[in-house]
């Protein structure tokens, strides 16, 4: 099941640049909470901080408190136990070109010392049908690399090989943005399915995107977060004139 996420205070840097700035919030566990702001505001940069991935950068750091239900991920795990419990989908598929797409789906669990191919048989099928693909691909699983079917395909593939280590929260950074809209579509079906079981985050430029798929939605601008609250709130009657001059098209 997901987990509730709290952002206490949490900035960050890549160098002396000063990329996010006093951000505090609560993601609620099992909704879909969506951020939303126009490009270089920080919401790519804050997901990366909640599985410690901003870190990966050497000129990067982050201060604050990010704890996913007890565990103070920046005091208390290490970011390899972070990844495992948090799943993160970019904006391109980035499925392993050479491997088969039953490998693809299967690495995490291997990388984590899995080997029993009963064990793995089971998850690659769960995960696969978790991401609406097992009835597209099944007849494929070990004859087809990752990189020979479809755009829209080879994203649920990744959200597959990401739910297959079974984690707890899952990031998604504009899934949607390279995708055909039948491929969107589904994609928004699924996350309006796997919310029952994870915890998600979803970057979006889309607002109508952010409208159809969450409950509740955050603003950033310039690094800050300027307005977080149910999604109907921030569409209809936001409190603050700079969501109101974003979502009404006046900048961005």
């Amino acid at each position: 099941m997901g987990v509730d996420i709290r952002v206490e205070d949490l900035n960050a840097w890549y160098g002396p640049v000063h990329t996010i700035k006093d951000v505090s919030l609560h993601i609620p566990a099992n909704h879909a909470t969506a951020l939303i702001g126009p490009s270089g505001c920080g919401k790519s940069t804050f997901v990366r901080c909640l599985n410690r991935m901003h870190e990966t950068n050497p000129s990067a750091r982050a201060e604050g408190t990010v704890r996913m239900g007890d565990l103070d991920i920046y005091k208390d795990a290490t970011p390899v136990e972070i990844r495992r419990r948090v799943g993160m989908v970019f904006q391109r598929p980035n499925p392993f070109p050479t491997m088969s797409i039953y490998d693809n789906v299967a690495s995490g669990l291997k990388l984590n010392g899995f080997r029993k191919k009963r064990v793995l048989d089971e998850v690659v099928e769960r995960s696969l049908r978790q991401a609406a693909l097992w009835d597209e691909v099944k007849d494929d699983l070990k004859k087809k690399s990752g990189a020979s079917i479809s755009g829209g395909q080879q994203q649920r593939l990744c959200i597959a090989r990401a739910l297959a280590v079974d984690p707890e929260v899952l990031l998604m950074d504009e899934p949607a943005s390279a995708l055909d809209p039948v491929s969107t579509a589904k994609i928004e079906d699924l996350i309006f399915k796997l919310k029952s079981q994870y915890t998600i985050v979803i970057v979006t430029h889309n607002m109508q995107q952010a409208a159809r798929v969450a409950e509740n939605t955050g603003f950033f601008l310039m690094g800050k977060l300027v307005e977080f609250a149910p999604t109907t709130k921030i569409f209809t009657n936001p409190s603050d004139k700079r969501t109101e001059d974003y979502i009404t098209g006046r900048f961005g």
